[in-house]
């Protein structure tokens, strides 16, 4: 996997996880709709995220929806967020910083200051 190819998995990851934590009452079809990506993705993801522990599902006994789950984030969920974000923020950061060199040489091919 490239390093672009982690970034967009890491990006797809952690807004999953902020919707989980702004609402752990969230369906996975309306992740679908708040995170952009489709369902059996987001069906993968959550699938990954509970086996690697950094969430948890359970299901709600007393609730109409036959498969409501609530999703919370365990405490080695919120260290993994953390770090996640922080590799995120690096490859963005390296990226912001590629583009800008591209723009200030592309600027000085065609005569801009």
């Amino acid at each position: 996997m490239n390093e672009y190819q982690e970034s967009a998995q890491q990006e797809e990851i952690l807004k999953v996880l902020a919707q989980i934590q702004k609402n752990p009452e969230v369906t996975q079809r309306e992740l679908v709709r708040q995170v952009g990506i489709s369902l059996g993705k987001i069906n993968f993801l959550i699938k990954s995220l509970t086996q690697k522990g950094i969430i948890k599902a359970r299901r709600f006994k007393n609730s109409k929806k036959k498969l409501a789950y609530l999703y919370i984030i365990t405490p080695g969920g919120i260290r993994e967020k953390a770090i996640l974000t922080e590799k995120f923020l690096r490859i963005r950061m390296k990226e912001y910083d590629e583009l800008r060199m591209q723009i200030e040489k592309l600027k000085l091919e065609v005569g801009e200051k």
